[in-house]
């Protein structure tokens, strides 16, 4: 995830304090993995942006937790799978727009998971159909009009 989502998830949750430095439940520290100009920068932006609000300490705004449910919604899981030797008779291309980064990713990592192998960076070749479901929520986030798939008369082959 992006350090965005990290301070807002931290704000719109109930978490302890050590020092004056945010930790969690073992005592560690959050957020040890920044620099504090990374993180100065960042709050300035949420504020900016209006995702924080700062008067009377810092707080969530409703914009913010819209942001974290869209980034939640966009890591839905599918657990379906195809078989190893199934025949790759179905290629995936797309062609999704930098703003939607996040979702261009997770679209990878199921292809992946779905057994297909990448030709290019957004041409997939796998077994056929996908799930159904997979299908209605790539609709429901917004990528239908960015994704075709194709039919193969046969199975693709792999020269290794």
């Amino acid at each position: 995830m992006s350090i965005i989502y990290d301070i807002l998830k931290e704000l719109s949750s109930v978490s302890l304090n050590y020092k004056g430095s945010r930790v969690n439940l073992l005592g560690l520290p959050r957020f040890k993995n920044y620099s504090q100009s990374s993180l100065r920068g960042t709050m300035s932006h949420l504020i900016k942006e209006k995702l924080v609000g700062d008067c009377d300490g810092l707080y969530i705004t409703p914009k913010g937790i819209n942001y974290i449910k869209r980034k939640i919604d966009s890591l839905q899981q599918f657990d379906f799978q195809f078989d190893k030797d199934a025949p790759k008779n179905l290629i995936v291309m797309f062609d999704v727009p930098e703003p939607k980064k996040a979702e261009r990713e997770w679209l990878r990592w199921h292809l992946k998971k779905f057994n297909y192998a990448m030709i290019q960076k957004s041409v997939w070749v796998g077994p056929s159909p996908l799930p159904k479901e997979f299908l209605d929520y790539i609709k429901s986030i917004g990528l239908r009009e960015d994704l075709k798939t194709f039919k193969l008369a046969r199975g693709y082959n792999f020269k290794k």
